[in-house]
């Protein structure tokens, strides 16, 4: 897409998770991808017309990407088809519905509740122990919750959070202004926890999704009453909800 002009959009339905916005075919035909990036779960496509193009997977979305003359007849849940300039068929197929696509102007992106809000990148620079420190201080959430607020880091899920937590050595239940001093200063657990979560990322990105879709490699998720990893522990792999999410941990090492 990148580089490439959109020559016919195919919109299959009215809505996703949402409504398109008015005239959403009309508005990227014959628009050039500028610039393909990534916020947070957000994947944005910059256009020529200065608009962003503003796409979500959902729990279960994805792009298909086709040579033109291989492209095949849309299937059931073929939502949105991109024909490119770059003789490609870009496919978003969405089983659940619960992705969505949205195109915003610059004003509109600057001041989106959704986009505005995000914290920094967890892989980022911007992203080290001092900031996390900083956006726990004085919060009386689980640490848990806090590593789900995309205000304090964009992006993390439920299973990454359980893992880093994990090789972190610290409890999903720990109140999160336990790893801050009194003026927002990283303690030790906030170093561990902030360089737990580039790890536990980084190994996920270098592994791809097939590991994901089978989690032979997790820590703890999905792991419950297996016996605990972590060197000389001999603990046992317990869950609980919170905030109605699962979350997987050891009871004996994570403190």
């Amino acid at each position: 897409m990148e580089g490439a002009r959109f020559l016919h959009v195919d919109v299959r339905r009215p809505d996703l998770r949402t409504a398109f916005p008015p005239r959403f075919a009309a508005r990227l035909k014959g628009r050039t991808v500028v610039r393909l990036d990534r916020r947070a779960k957000y994947l944005l496509a910059i256009l020529s017309s200065d608009d962003t193009l503003v796409m979500h997977l959902g729990m279960s979305g994805s792009f298909r990407v086709d040579p033109e003359a291989a492209a095949v007849d849309p299937g059931k849940h073929d939502h949105v088809i991109f024909s490119m300039s770059s003789g490609f068929v870009v496919t978003f197929t969405d089983p659940r519905r619960f992705g969505f696509m949205d195109l915003l102007t610059p004003r509109q992106l600057s001041a989106d509740p959704a986009l505005s809000r995000l914290g920094p990148e967890p892989l980022s620079p911007e992203f080290d122990a001092a900031a996390l420190a900083r956006a726990c201080r004085g919060k009386k959430t689980s640490l848990k919750a806090a590593l789900l607020d995309q205000r304090v880091v964009a992006g993390l899920g439920n299973i990454y959070v359980s893992e880093a937590l994990h090789l972190a050595h610290l409890s999903p239940s720990r109140r999160a202004s336990t790893i801050a001093t009194a003026s927002g200063a990283p303690r030790p657990a906030a170093i561990r926890l902030a360089a737990a979560i580039k790890q536990v990322l980084n190994a996920a990105i270098a592994r791809g999704a097939g590991a994901y879709r089978r989690g032979d490699r997790f820590r703890v998720y999905g792991r419950t009453g297996e016996r605990c990893r972590m060197p000389r522990c001999g603990g046992t792999i317990a869950q609980r909800t919170q905030a109605g999410r699962t979350t997987f941990y050891c009871p004996t090492c994570q403190r």
